[in-house]
């Protein structure tokens, strides 16, 4: 447990190259029948699925993905119950909209589409972070009639592992998808060099997405097909507001959407542009509500934080915080305290930097970590170019203000800098059918989870016209007029 790391939880067996190729084999052995599968008989798997976590496995999923990615009840519940509920039942109705789309026919002629799945296997990579996403990216692609090999983060097992039991209590025949454990660079080399490599669908590190991404061009030529490549990655995500915002709830947005989860969201915001007429009274509100976050065992309901998910990303953020210390251009505002000897536990901390080129308002820090800069109101203009060149990444945004006229001219010149934007909202809660994620530059290739568009990858269509009643002669009709 991240919050107990002497507790163990289970034992998780690593595969090797047998077990690896073993998967893989069992993804390629069972394709033919599953994508001959009818889709109401895939369809109702995965709605049965939705039906027993909302019901008697909902305990399991919860309780497995508090204790092992130390998420508070309310964290887990919104992810491991609702979200992945919702991706089960809302992928069902995009795949029949899917299918229900179909061409045109003239006289005589049947035209229609076929909706096949992907020529070969698909490879999932599913983080530590959401267990909805770790069930969401293996079962969209199946749903749509793919096999799939599964390669869960090593610090979610546990919940991955009830994940897999759900789905095989739901009636999801052997070889669908097939689960492996291990080291993630020996599983992605074996698989991502495979010949019935079709696709790739991921959830993780910009800089491991781009390595995949790299590795499947390097063996461009080596595969049956050209390889889907479908990925959300890291997020720099910023809040930006206006003199005329409303304080209380951009406070209560600032503390939500930076602290909850330990700002272990790749969509958590991490960057604050506030004007500097109404940061005294922000500052005000944010220290007092910082001071009475708790942090600590997330099976104590009063805690609104957990400990980060493990020993390496203590260190990330211990060496962050040290680093503002030591700056003459930071400020640690609120916490600053980072303590891994029950826990991996690191206070939220505040940071005021007075450089808007600072790594703390550039670089993904993945933790409870927010830093705000302070700007003079004259220059807002000037700070929404920072925002969309400051960083790399093009995740979630928010906007805070109450003026209208602010509000369409950051839409308007932000609008390649997010995939998902919120008015007077914090910029992280994504809702399946409502609020379709991703985005684009370094945070990936924006094909929406959770969404009509992410399931028309898994798909490759057919084009099919029967000729009802077909010529008998070459000769067309103009070449007798002589």
């Amino acid at each position: 447990m991240p919050h107990d790391h002497q507790h163990v939880l289970a034992v998780s067996h690593q595969a090797g190259e047998r077990e690896i190729e073993a998967a893989i084999a069992a993804a390629t052995r069972t394709r033919r029948e599953w994508s001959r599968t009818h889709w109401s008989e895939r369809a109702a798997i995965f709605l049965k699925a939705a039906d027993l976590l909302a019901g008697p496995w909902r305990d399991t999923l919860n309780a497995a993905t508090m204790l092992g990615q130390s998420k508070t009840a309310y964290q887990a519940e919104i992810d491991a119950a609702a979200e992945l509920i919702d991706f089960f039942r809302f992928n069902v109705e995009y795949m029949l909209r899917i299918y229900g789309e179909q061409p045109i026919s003239s006289a005589g002629i049947w035209n229609r589409t076929d909706y096949r799945p992907l020529d070969g296997f698909v490879f999932a990579i599913t983080p530590f972070n959401f267990t909805a996403i770790a069930g969401n990216l293996p079962t969209a692609p199946a749903l749509m009639g793919n096999t799939v090999v599964w390669k869960p983060a090593a610090t979610a097992m546990l919940s991955a592992h009830f994940v897999m039991e759900l789905l095989q209590a739901a009636g999801l025949p052997p070889g669908v998808i097939n689960l492996v454990s291990g080291d993630g660079a020996e599983i992605g080399t074996r698989v991502i060099s495979h010949a019935d490599l079709a696709g790739v669908h991921f959830t993780g590190s910009t800089t491991v997405f781009n390595s995949i991404y790299q590795s499947i061009g390097n063996n461009i030529g080596s595969y049956r097909s050209y390889p889907r490549i479908v990925g959300e990655t890291g997020g720099k995500n910023f809040i930006i507001a206006h003199a005329s915002a409303d304080l209380d709830a951009l406070a209560t947005a600032i503390v939500r959407g930076g602290y909850e989860y330990q700002g272990q969201k790749c969509s958590a915001a991490s960057r604050i542009f506030v004007p500097a007429s109404i940061w005294p009274a922000l500052k005000a509100r944010l220290m007092s509500d910082i001071a009475t976050l708790r942090t600590g065992d997330v099976t104590d309901f009063s805690n609104f934080m957990g400990a980060v998910i493990d020993e390496r990303a203590w260190t990330v953020h211990s060496k962050a915080i040290d680093e503002a210390k030591a700056s003459s251009s930071h400020e640690i505002l609120a916490g600053g305290k980072a303590d891994k000897s029950i826990g991996y536990f690191v206070e939220p901390t505040l940071i005021q930097a007075d450089d808007i080129r600072s790594r703390m308002l550039r670089d993904e820090l993945f933790g409870p970590i927010v830093t705000v800069f302070v700007f003079d109101d004259a220059k807002f203009a000037d700070v929404l170019t920072a925002i969309d060149r400051g960083t790399a990444y093009g995740l979630t945004g928010a906007i805070f203000a109450t003026d209208r006229a602010v509000i369409a001219q950051v839409l308007d010149e932000l609008r390649d800098a997010t995939g998902n934007v919120y008015v007077n909202d914090k910029p992280t809660g994504a809702v399946v059918g409502q609020q379709p994620f991703g985005g684009g530059r370094a945070s990936g290739t924006n094909d929406k989870a959770g969404s009509i568009w992410n399931l028309t990858r898994w798909v490759s269509p057919r084009s099919i016209k029967e000729n009802f009643v077909p010529p008998h002669d070459y000769r067309y009709p103009f070449m007798q007029c002589s």
